[in-house]
């Protein structure tokens, strides 16, 4: 039986490894054939911005995960509007250009209708 799981991101992609492990669940998940949904909240809108220079403090790039989604079937992703509001981020400023930005009552909506949601 098919699930819904809203898996959702909150923090940085740098300084631990809370984004990573996010990322991963998501992969996870998405190996099993679940209708996966990924929201990015919070400072999590931070690992959805273009030319991140992760090397020069030694850490992975998200980026290359964050691409490679699509591979995985996952495709509805998600991101909250007013967190990219609070960190005066723009959606040119964004990776992800097929993402649905969501206001805040529609990311009510969505929490509504999963069956799991799982917070990073």
């Amino acid at each position: 039986m098919q699930r819904k799981i809203l898996l959702i991101s909150r923090h940085a992609p740098y300084g631990s490894s809370t984004a990573r492990e996010a990322l991963d669940a998501a992969l996870a998940a998405a190996v099993y054939e679940q209708e996966l949904s990924l929201l990015f909240m919070d400072d999590g809108v931070f690992q959805l911005l273009e030319n991140q220079q992760a090397l020069n403090i030694d850490q992975k790039n998200l980026s290359s995960i964050l691409g490679a989604l699509p591979f995985y079937d996952i495709e509805k992703i998600y991101i909250h509007q007013e967190s990219l509001e609070q960190r005066q981020i723009e959606k040119e400023d964004l990776l992800m250009e097929s993402a649905t930005i969501l206001t805040n009552e529609q990311t009510s909506a969505l929490l509504s209708h999963q069956d799991h949601i799982l917070s990073f």
